[in-house]
């Protein structure tokens, strides 16, 4: 059975379609940021296009690039993963954005829970070990909502804390942060957790060490 073409019926080249959406999610630009830089580069479109391009094609973006992250993954043991939490409002009300992170910086998994409670760690946990395996090392801060899910899981001993030892986690709430900002918060936990997964998959496509690159190689 053949792939359906999911830019059929479009009068856009995936090419701009790709560059528009990507430019939306690893940029903290507004809708019309991206069609101010999509005019000057000679491609006319309103920003509600842009918009329906983000929604139709971003999380098929996504899961293309975690699909060949989680192979690659598979081939090699996961030395050491950094998780934590961070706070977000919903129209005025308090929600908590999980993230897993691993010993490089890049964001494996997000999750979008209205506490912060052992159960929605042990869910948190669960859905990212489901996709990448299991660490030899899970680096967490004091939340005892970790210590617990761990336990009823079974790798309890494996749990790290320490004052400075997540920075890796904390720093990449922060590109996520500029993003908030940019998009005056969000309406929904299905947008937050759509948003979410997606800027996640693009930062890591993008997150190449370039200091480590000739400027040649990494373009």
């Amino acid at each position: 059975m053949t792939k359906r073409d999911p830019f059929k019926y479009f009068h856009s080249s995936p090419e701009i379609i790709r560059l528009a959406v990507m430019m939306y999610v690893r940029f903290p630009l507004s809708l019309r940021n991206v069609e101010d830089l999509l005019h000057e580069r000679g491609i006319d479109i309103s920003h509600e296009t842009v918009r329906y391009w983000w929604n139709r094609f971003g999380p098929m973006f996504a899961a293309e690039i975690r699909r060949r992250r989680v192979q690659q993954m598979r081939s090699y043991s996961n030395w050491q993963w950094h998780l934590n939490e961070v706070f977000v409002k919903i129209n005025g009300e308090l929600h908590y954005l999980w993230r897993a992170v691993d010993h490089e910086g890049e964001v494996l998994e997000s999750f979008v829970s209205k506490r912060r409670d052992r159960k929605a760690a042990l869910k948190f946990i669960r859905k990212s070990m489901k996709r990448y395996g299991q660490p030899q090392v899970l680096v967490t801060d004091q939340l005892r909502s970790y210590g617990a899910a761990m336990k009823q899981i079974g790798n309890a001993e494996r749990q790290e804390t320490g004052r400075w030892q997540n920075n890796r986690a904390e720093n990449s709430h922060l590109p996520f942060r500029r993003r908030e900002r940019a998009m005056q918060r969000f309406r929904s936990m299905r947008c937050l957790q759509k948003f979410a997964a997606v800027h996640a998959s693009v930062s890591n496509h993008f997150n190449q060490e370039r200091s480590l690159y000739s400027r040649a190689n990494f373009k």
